[in-house]
């Protein structure tokens, strides 16, 4: 699963740098900064609510128990989804074969680690299961 998740991480990270290099990720209009803000603002969130764990290219649930306060509350990968909709508003601007390709890239990666870091944490927190059968992935009541 670590290694699994490794290439996820790896494919996030190709699909940002690409869409930096063709600079297909930011955009001065209002249609694009909106949801990039909201992004930047979940994602600070979520990491806030996470606490002083830490992040690893590897999926690896950090010890401290599974965190079920702030975003959490609502979707269970807070971070993964900011990622993926800040991405996505930049590409919408910006559509063309590359970006797409580079967007579908990092949305394929980040439920790549999605699903890695689910089951190790099925795992590693027995009350994981009951979690995620009451919060969704992404987006509430749809994924």
């Amino acid at each position: 699963m670590k290694a699994i998740s490794i290439v996820g991480y790896l494919g996030m990270v190709g699909g940002l740098l690409g869409l930096i290099a063709i600079k297909s990720l930011l955009s001065a209009s209002p249609l694009v900064i909106a949801p990039q803000v909201v992004a930047m603002v979940l994602m600070i969130w979520a990491r806030i609510a996470f606490g002083r764990r830490s992040f690893h290219p590897a999926a690896n649930p950090t010890a401290g128990g599974l965190v079920t306060a702030g975003p959490y509350r609502f979707i269970r990968h807070p971070i993964y989804t900011a990622v993926c909709l800040f991405v996505t508003a930049g590409v919408l601007a910006h559509l063309s074969v590359s970006s797409f390709l580079l967007c579908a890239l990092v949305w394929a990666s980040s439920i790549i680690r999605m699903l890695c870091e689910e089951r190790l944490l099925l795992v590693m927190c027995p009350e994981y299961g009951k979690y995620a059968s009451t919060t969704s992935r992404m987006l509430p009541f749809v994924f």
